[in-house]
């Protein structure tokens, strides 16, 4: 059993969670602010991004990215970072006994970062090559646009990276201004998972993590709207990538119905043994890869399913993925469906836990994006209680309004 107690730092509002795992010897630290891409404005977009990046290029006692590079190594330590729509996260993962420099380290270049104005302009070029390598992949422009296919203009149908004229514009008042907007401790989080046995007593912790300004808290994010459309973008290849985004009915708040979703998504193209896969690949032989997969924004959940397939075939494995949901929402799966995909769903996320990063990625977003509990076993347990009936009821409250993205030598008219 987890053991989970939490603490804030006066100076800044920054919460300190403390997730002990037994029977580890790693250790996760990971602080992380809701000022994802979400909470960009239209002229920012890429700029959350882009802040991760050059915050990497050192702070006080670290002062360049050869100190923070090197110093992580020396501590046999995986250094890195994310951002997504709802987050920025920084992590390191160590060995416990290198607990007190990891944390030293993180909230040094993470905390008091230089910004450079010379760093900002190498790392532009470099973020510039980042965005133009993902439109040279076709299942990364896919996401990219069945993103704008169910958002439209919000802040969730733009590109977490932002498009290179962008990029070109950002001065480093603006990524500063971006920063004290959004990085408040009130909406952050520091996270300590696995073995704590050496983690520094709460004095040093306080006077580590105090290293974060104080901030006012941010404003809050604009309301997401589904308005699913379809959308293509023609290439002249033999593969097509094809995605589809469903809104379920589903209280996104609500801890138990989101749980639902995620049996229900596992049982539709979650597994190898799931409709999709067993209907798609096996059967028809229509493609290599199909899946489904839920994700709840705060405001929002989504249920998307995707392919990588023949472009000939596209048309058709379209139509039978559509088929597969309508038939799940009229008669619903059967029991030992829910029975499997609940075992399945659940025995992944144990075996997913065993690993302190994912526990502490979990964690941010429970904990920042819905402000719920962080309790690792209580996420396991959720899964296991969801019933039949729950899952009957959100196959059913999944509603033929799609958004449609694909990339291929098709039309959006094909779909």
């Amino acid at each position: 059993m987890a053991n989970v107690s939490t603490s804030t730092v006066p100076a800044n509002g920054l919460p300190i969670h403390r997730i002990e795992l037994p029977g580890t010897r790693a250790l996760t630290v990971l602080v992380a602010f809701d000022a994802g891409a979400r909470n960009e404005r239209p002229e920012q977009n890429g700029m959350a991004h882009f802040l991760e990046h050059l915050v990497f290029k050192g702070g006080e006692s670290y002062p360049t990215y050869k100190d923070v590079n090197e110093t992580a190594e020396r501590l046999g330590g995986v250094l890195n970072a994310y951002t997504s729509h709802d987050l920025v996260a920084f992590h390191i993962t160590v060995r416990a006994e290198s607990a007190g420099p990891a944390i030293d380290l993180l909230s040094d270049f993470v905390g008091r970062p230089r910004l450079d104005a010379e760093e900002l302009d190498r790392e532009r070029g470099v973020v510039i090559q980042e965005i133009n390598r993902a439109y040279d992949q076709p299942s990364t422009v896919a996401e990219y646009l069945i993103d704008r296919a169910a958002f439209g203009d919000h802040p969730l149908g733009r590109t977490v990276l932002g498009p290179e004229e962008n990029l070109r514009s950002f001065t480093r008042d603006g990524i500063v201004e971006f920063r004290e907007r959004r990085w408040s401790g009130k909406h952050g989080g520091a996270f300590l998972v696995g073995n704590l046995e050496h983690v520094p007593d709460d004095a040093e912790l306080q006077e580590r993590f105090a290293r974060f300004p104080s901030l006012p808290e941010p404003e809050p994010y604009l309301p997401a709207e589904f308005v699913p459309q379809k959308l293509a973008e023609e290439r002249d290849t033999n593969q097509s990538h094809l995605r589809m985004i469903y809104r379920p009915d589903i209280t996104v708040s609500d801890v138990r119905e989101r749980a639902a979703l995620s049996i229900y998504s596992t049982l539709l193209g979650g597994s190898m043994g799931s409709r999709l896969f067993e209907e798609i690949r096996e059967k028809r032989g229509l493609c290599y890869s199909v899946y489904a997969l839920n994700h709840a924004f705060a405001d929002v959940p989504i249920l998307q399913l995707g392919s990588g397939l023949e472009s000939a075939k596209a048309v058709e494995a379209y139509s039978r993925m559509r088929e597969i949901v309508d038939e799940l929402r009229s008669d619903g799966p059967t029991e030992e469906e829910v029975a499997r995909a609940r075992a399945y769903a659940a025995g992944r996320l144990v075996l997913a836990f065993e690993n302190t990063n994912a526990v502490a990625r979990y964690s941010a977003n429970q904990r920042i994006v819905f402000g719920e509990d962080i309790d690792p076993d209580a996420a396991i347990a959720a899964l296991d209680a969801v019933t039949y009936h729950e899952v009957r009821e959100v196959a059913a409250g999944v509603a033929d309004n799609l958004a449609v993205a694909v990339v291929g030598p098709h039309s959006a008219e094909e779909f």
